[in-house]
């Protein structure tokens, strides 16, 4: 008989080794704006306010969004090592940079399906390449709607009509911000540069050609000549995820339902690119809400398919730990 007490919270490696693998989370410019201290007890999030991107995301929107992805991503991470995690989400108004505060309990029998999203965090990447249709998407798409659904957020497919209007909404955002230099100066400190822990590196960008391929795009700076994918042109499926209200607690589940998307649909081998350009703007929000005819805030845009070949690009870069958790 086995009379060892029952551990009433991870320790010290399952935390490191949870947040190692929950921090692959995407986020806006592979910012990364997010700290998390662990007191003994209790696992806190806070956004790192020093890594906001002021032209990009003033209000911050993005940034929260970020960090539900990353918390989703974690409590997926912690779930396979037998713990469930209670999430109090902003759990003080004095405290706005506050985002979460987790508590455990045992969990030794998770769902199987768990352990293949979280297998999946290690697979993901954003894949900015035109892509073919996704295959087995409709089994897949019944799943999608019950993990967003306790997040308060919808799930929207749209029709292939509407992708000429949001490539035509792309290429206006574009516009609009060619020629506002703070937005080009910030986007260009964060994209394009290898060999950093942080921000979009050259390999996960497209050339002019193959940006042209895809429509519904974010322009980076370009990583010169290149035709990858022939003469593919984007067949992804377009999705939206709705908000019911803009405040920092549905943003906060905006991204936990983004995470769960695309961990599902990775874990079903389709590829994925996660979209906040074109809500930047209240122009293309108003044509989102438009498009899919219900109330709501639309926040990000999906774009989900099959990569047509095998070459996933290089891992995208993160922090070190010991830049993001504090162990006191």
């Amino acid at each position: 008989m086995n009379d060892d007490p029952v551990p009433v919270v991870p320790d010290h490696p399952t935390i490191r080794a949870a947040i190692r693998l929950g921090c692959r989370a995407p986020s806006v410019h592979n910012t990364q704006p997010w700290r998390w201290v662990f007191d003994g007890t209790r696992l806190r999030l806070l956004r790192d306010t020093d890594r906001r991107l002021t032209a990009a995301d003033p209000h911050g929107r993005q940034a929260v969004i970020s960090c539900g992805a990353v918390l989703h991503h974690v409590r997926t991470a912690f779930a396979t090592h037998g713990w469930r995690t209670e999430t109090t989400r902003l759990p003080d108004p004095t405290r706005p940079d506050l985002l979460a505060t987790i508590e455990f309990l045992p969990w030794p029998d998770p769902p199987i399906a768990v352990f293949r999203r979280a297998e999946a965090i290690g697979q993901r990447y954003t894949d900015r390449l035109p892509m073919a249709e996704p295959i087995g998407w409709a089994s897949v798409r019944l799943a999608l709607d019950a993990l967003v659904s306790p997040h308060e957020v919808t799930l929207d497919v749209l029709d292939e009509e509407a992708r000429a209007r949001l490539s035509l909404a792309s290429e206006q955002s574009d516009a609009l911000r060619r020629y506002d230099m703070e937005y080009q100066g910030e986007l260009r400190w964060w994209a394009g540069h290898p060999g950093t822990p942080e921000g979009v590196p050259p390999s996960a960008l497209t050339s002019e050609s193959e940006h042209a391929r895809v429509g519904v795009a974010r322009s980076f700076p370009s990583r010169g000549p290149s035709a990858r994918r022939g003469d593919l042109r984007d067949h992804a499926r377009l999705l939206v995820l709705t908000a019911v209200d803009e405040t920092p607690m549905m943003w906060l589940h905006t991204g936990e339902a983004l995470s769960a998307v695309l961990l599902e649909c990775t874990a079903s081998g389709m590829a994925t690119c996660a979209l906040t350009h074109i809500t930047e703007l209240a122009a293309g929000r108003r044509l989102l809400s438009s498009l899919i005819g219900h109330p709501g805030v639309p926040q990000v845009i999906l774009r989900v398919g099959t990569a047509s070949d095998d070459q996933a690009p290089p891992a995208t870069p993160r922090r070190p730990l010991t830049d993001i958790l504090t162990v006191q």
